[in-house]
């Protein structure tokens, strides 16, 4: 039997392919809380199957959000990035 956190991770990939069908307005929030969600699922996995599988899982991660993480650390630079229509 699989353990839950493999179940959550799957659950995360699904509901990150339904957010990539939206229209980009309407991803902010829904991707936003995936954003969100990433870190604790990361932790979990190192927690469950060693750090190796989380560090593989963390580069998924910044590929996956490479550019709201760019967003983001523009933001935090102070810069006024512009956001897609």
């Amino acid at each position: 039997m699989m353990p839950s956190v493999v179940w959550l991770c799957i659950g995360w990939v699904f509901a990150s392919v339904g957010v990539a069908c939206l229209p980009i307005r309407k991803q902010f929030v829904p991707a936003g809380i995936l954003l969100l969600a990433a870190p604790v699922l990361i932790v979990m996995i190192g927690l469950q199957f060693g750090w190796i599988f989380a560090l593989l899982g963390l580069a998924a991660f910044i590929s996956m959000f490479r550019n709201p993480l760019r967003y983001l650390a523009a933001r935090l630079r102070g810069e006024n990035p512009e956001l897609p229509r």
